[in-house]
């Protein structure tokens, strides 16, 4: 079984919907118990993180992400999922994330009249290493984004593939054992971003 977390984050549906059109079995669920008994673990939202961070709290979901993600549980984090995961965050005028990545998530500065933020829409993605959540796909494949802060991990290691948008180049995907992360959307990416699920499935986590 599949744990979607809900988190009140938003956007859950499509990424359950997305899961069943790939014939897994995936539950959206706040409860812990329910978290820490899965199989694997989807982390997805969108928002503000200052709210998000809040409501995993009051949910007490915190310590069952950091439970699933220590004992190795397959644990992926999608766009404000992927933020989280991090230890700090500009928004909301610096908000802790979880800490699972060491790392920050600073906010776009736009360097021309033409980069608008939040950046939405398709990017393609340079893959720095393999990694299996990639397996089957093409170097500098296109996915759906919108955000206007983005993933700056300490460790260049952790980076599995980059994007460039307004003046910076910035880690759209990372991965640190059993968690891997996408800033951009696999369910909203069309037979490419179904392939990123797919992957997920298959992976055990090493």
């Amino acid at each position: 079984m599949i744990a979607i977390i809900d988190y009140r984050a938003g956007n859950l549906t499509s990424v359950k919907l997305a899961f069943e059109a790939l014939k897994a079995d995936a539950v959206v669920t706040s409860d812990p118990t329910t978290v820490l008994k899965a199989e694997r673990v989807v982390f997805p939202g969108v928002g503000a993180i200052g709210s998000a961070m809040e409501n995993l709290e009051s949910l007490r979901l915190i310590p069952a992400i950091r439970e699933v993600v220590s004992r190795g549980t397959p644990f992926l984090g999608i766009c404000l999922g992927t933020q989280i995961v991090f230890e700090e965050s500009e928004e909301d005028g610096g908000t802790k994330g979880i800490g699972l990545i060491k790392g920050r998530v600073p906010r776009f500065t736009p360097t021309s009249q033409w980069d608008k933020v939040p950046q939405i829409g398709w990017n393609s993605v340079r893959l720095t290493r393999p990694h299996p959540l990639f397996r089957g796909i093409d170097d500098n494949s296109e996915f759906y984004f919108v955000h206007s802060y983005y993933p700056a991990p300490s460790n260049e290691k952790d980076i599995i593939g980059r994007t460039e948008y307004a003046g910076a180049s910035f880690a759209s995907a990372v991965a640190v054992g059993n968690l891997a992360a996408t800033q951009f959307h696999p369910e909203k990416s069309g037979r490419t971003g179904l392939k990123i699920l797919a992957n997920f499935l298959a992976w055990d986590g090493k």
